[in-house]
């Protein structure tokens, strides 16, 4: 009997489009044998929708046509199991659309990649692919992460935050701005990803503008000193805290001064009928270091991950500065863009085998769960009113 496994994506996110083309990836590379896979399309009002439809990446050209040919649909937990049924019930006939065995969240940013759906699907005891809740959110928050790694004795960048309630007082942040670092520096939404809403600064104007716009994405954002001589070296981590491995480093090769957006999902997809994600970027792998610095990064891309507690598949981004041949952790990517595949096939690895990996990652970590006790025996419920209406706080 085939698994039934949701595959999540979209969502409420400005990464959204970027969900859509890692899931398809994904979804084509999946075991059929094994899998029966139940693709699950969250729009971006967070509603649900089912339908074989959402396996066609051409299909979302017109989105509102394509949910006229699909499900809107709802996940119930009922009888020990976890249910995908009609949202609008059918008076005559069954509701139920599929069991879910399994879920495979592919979803990238805010509201969906930072915890808030590994939380709804940890609510709903089924299990899924990729971090928990914890790990989910320290990843998508950069400032927390870097308080946690810094803690911990990993480099990174020192930085300022702020939050939205300070942006009208603009001239004092700037003021502490210049107070702790020179120019250039780097400004940053705290909880985005996919480089949307970050730029660098060069003086007093410049920053205003960096900043102003970073807070139209993110409520809180965060100011670090730029590097200058900067080479970027990314790493691709599989496993869990027991158990992790490094894929091989890659030189992602930027348009302007900043990787951005189009450079990375942008730059090859008009000449194939249709943008292939984070595969169409261009990238130098293996990257160009020396085999020390390919040690190093590997090695405490390892480190980061199980210190932080991450499962699945992650992508560490680092910064090599060139002037001093420091190297500092920039990021962690939870649910990277396209799943960073194109990291494991250096080694070896099928996607499909990645994808299996994090499946067994999965079901893995909810067969561990199980043995820990989520309830405490008790009688004080039997004891009635005796706690009157506002219970007790002794």
């Amino acid at each position: 009997m085939k698994i039934n496994l949701a595959v999540i994506f979209g969502g409420k996110s400005v990464e959204h489009e970027v969900s859509v083309i890692s899931a398809v990836q994904a979804m084509a590379s999946i075991n059929k044998e094994k899998y029966n896979i139940v693709p699950v399309y969250m729009t971006k009002k967070n509603e649900f929708y089912t339908g074989e439809k959402l396996l066609d990446i051409n299909a979302f050209r017109d989105i509102p046509s394509l949910l006229g040919e699909c499900i809107e649909c709802v996940f119930v937990r009922s009888e020990g199991k976890v249910q995908l049924i009609r949202r609008k019930m059918k008076k005559l006939g069954s509701n139920l659309i599929s069991d879910i065995d399994v879920a495979f969240p592919i979803v990238h940013g805010t509201n969906v990649e930072d915890g808030a759906l590994q939380g709804y699907l940890q609510t709903l005891d089924l299990p899924y692919v990729g971090c928990d809740v914890l790990a989910s959110a320290v990843g998508m928050d950069k400032f927390v992460m870097k308080i946690l790694l810094k803690d911990a004795g990993f480099p990174v960048l020192d930085c300022c935050r702020f939050s939205s309630f300070e942006a009208d007082k603009l001239d004092e942040l700037m003021d502490k701005v210049e107070a702790k670092f020179p120019y250039p520096v780097i400004v940053k939404p705290i909880n985005l990803g996919s480089s949307v809403g970050i730029s660098k600064a060069s003086d007093r104007a410049s920053l205003e503008k960096s900043m102003e716009e970073a807070f139209s994405f993110a409520d809180r954002i965060l100011v670090e000193p730029a590097v200058v001589k900067l080479k970027e070296i990314n790493c691709s981590v599989v496993g869990d805290s027991e158990s992790a491995e490094a894929s091989v480093c890659e030189e992602p090769v930027q348009c302007d001064e900043i990787l951005s957006y189009e450079d990375k999902y942008v730059g090859g997809g008009s000449k194939s009928g249709g943008s292939k994600g984070m595969a169409t970027l261009k990238r130098k792998i293996p990257a160009e270091i020396t085999p020390e610095q390919d040690e190093f990064i590997r090695k405490t891309a390892v480190e980061a991950f199980r210190y932080l507690g991450c499962c699945g598949v992650t992508r560490i981004d680092f910064m090599l500065d060139m002037a001093d041949d420091k190297i500092y952790i920039n990021e962690i990517n939870t649910i990277p863009g396209s799943l960073a595949f194109y990291l494991w096939e250096p080694k070896g690895v099928k996607y499909s085998e990645l994808l299996e990996r994090l499946i067994q990652l999965a079901l893995k970590r909810y067969r561990q769960g199980e043995k820990i006790s989520y309830s405490f025996d008790t009688n004080i419920l039997a004891m009635g009113g005796s706690f009157g209406s506002k219970g007790s706080k002794r």
